[in-house]
């Protein structure tokens, strides 16, 4: 019997949670406020105090998933966008010694693909694809179970493909024209600014104007990942890619539009598990559970 400890750094909230690592089953759960506000050092005790909350004489390793940039194969934090003064965090080795225990740590979009690749919407399949849309837009790829990195572990940016170069759809000085510009929570209330709620960007009439564009812009995105990555199914997470479910086969039309004829079309799913990114966090540290 062993149990490891995941953790969803974000900028608002710290979720965590301790999982037996022989079914992966959650045995204790906590959530808090970041107080990102504070600062990094702030943030670091706060994490200190939840593993000591949560840690046991069973406890093998423990994951972490952040808002950021991470260089792998190091675990190098280079930057949090959300966090201030959190450039070149060398966050595993910090947690490492002052606990005793192994620290993994990845981008926090990885977490969560990993998750639902393995026990989630991606279940067996081989090659995952998966769509965190929420306030930005991220993501990760797993092959055979495992996180593709990429050279330096950037992969899975997938917010910052371009989806038309030099042109956004509201009023901004930045015209990159990058998906997240156009697909983010962020960027749809910019669209649609008579929503009173996020969840009204997809459901009613209130920002049922621009709906016809969102299927079409989604489907290019996924044109280009299906004509990348070639996987079989793509998973949409985050408060808008869940918000998409009742449209996926307004999607899956569009889609049929733009790839190439003939080409093998994935599955599209919405991500299946409450709890992907403290789970897909612990699941960083599974090897050592073996």
């Amino acid at each position: 019997m062993s149990s490891v400890i995941g953790i969803d750094l974000g900028g608002t909230k710290i979720a965590a949670a301790r999982y037996s690592a022989d079914n992966w089953h959650e045995e204790t759960a906590i959530k808090e406020n970041t107080e990102a506000d504070q600062g990094t050092p702030h943030v670091l005790q706060k994490l200190s105090k939840i593993i000591q909350d949560l840690v046991q004489e069973d406890t093998v390793g423990i994951g972490i998933g952040v808002p950021g940039l991470v260089q792998q194969p190091e675990g190098l934090i280079l930057h949090m966008p959300n966090i201030p003064k959190s450039q070149n965090i060398q966050l595993a080795q910090e947690l490492s010694s002052a606990t005793g225990l192994p620290i993994s740590v990845d981008n926090d979009a990885n977490c969560f693909a990993l998750a639902e690749a393995r026990m989630g919407a991606g279940k067996n399949h081989s090659v995952v694809t998966a769509i965190t849309m929420g306030t930005g837009v991220g993501g990760g790829i797993i092959l055979d179970g495992k996180i593709f990195h990429g050279a330096h572990g950037y992969s899975g940016e997938f917010g910052h493909m371009l989806l038309q170069p030099g042109q956004v759809p509201y009023d901004t000085a930045d015209t990159r024209g990058d998906v997240e510009q156009y697909l983010s929570g962020t960027a749809m209330g910019k669209r649609c600014a008579a929503a009173n709620r996020p969840e009204e960007y997809l459901e009613g009439e209130v920002c049922e104007f621009m709906r016809p564009d969102v299927f079409k812009e989604v489907a290019w995105f996924c044109t280009n990942l299906i004509h990348i990555l070639n996987p079989s199914i793509i998973v949409f997470g985050g408060s808008v890619g869940r918000a998409l479910k009742p449209h996926i086969a307004s999607v899956q039309r569009e889609l049929e539009n733009w790839v190439l004829p003939g080409t093998p079309l994935p599955e599209l799913h919405i991500a299946e598990l409450p709890n992907a990114s403290t789970l897909g966090a612990a699941l960083l540290c599974s090897n050592l559970s073996d």
